[in-house]
C-alpha cells in the first residue's frame, strides 16, 4: 500500500555533494517521520537523519554540518543534501517513513530498496 523509491546515489569524490530523493506513494491517510538510514558493510544499518511533518530534524553526530533533511509534504518526499562527502559516508542509504495508512490504525514503518553511495577518489 505504500512504496519509497529512492533516486540520486551513486559514485562522487572525497570533498564532494550528492542529494538523495525518496518519494512515497500509494494510498494512505498521513506520514508522520520521514528519514534516511544507512549501512555499510559489515556494519548494522544505522540513523542517518530525520525530519517530523513539522519540519523538527535530527541528525547523527557523524554527519552533522555536512548533511541536510528536508521534506515536501505536498510531493510526500523526504531529500538528504550531503555536503562534504568521506569516504566513511560509503554506504547503501535506505529512505524510511511512518505512515497512518488509515486513520484507526497505528502507523507503521516502510523502507525503500535503498541506493548506493559510493565516496571514493
Amino acid at each position: 500500500q505504500v512504496q519509497l523509491e529512492e533516486s540520486g546515489g551513486g559514485l562522487v569524490q572525497p570533498g564532494g555533494s550528492l542529494r538523495l530523493s525518496c518519494a512515497a506513494s500509494g494510498r494512505f491517510y498521513r506520514i508522520n517521520d520521514m528519514g534516511w538510514y544507512r549501512q555499510a558493510p559489515g556494519n548494522q544499518r544505522e540513523s542517518v537523519a530525520t525530519i517530523g511533518s513539522g519540519g523538527n530534524t535530527n541528525y547523527a553526530d557523524s554527519v552533522k554540518g555536512r548533511f541536510t533533511v528536508s521534506r515536501d509534504n505536498a510531493q510526500n518526499t523526504v531529500y538528504l543534501q550531503m555536503n562534504s562527502l568521506k569516504p566513511e559516508d560509503t554506504a547503501v542509504y535506505y529512505c524510511t517513513a511512518n505512515v497512518h495508512v488509515r486513520s484507526w490504525q497505528r502507523p507503521g514503518d516502510y523502507w525503500g530498496q535503498g541506493t548506493q553511495v559510493t565516496v571514493s577518489s
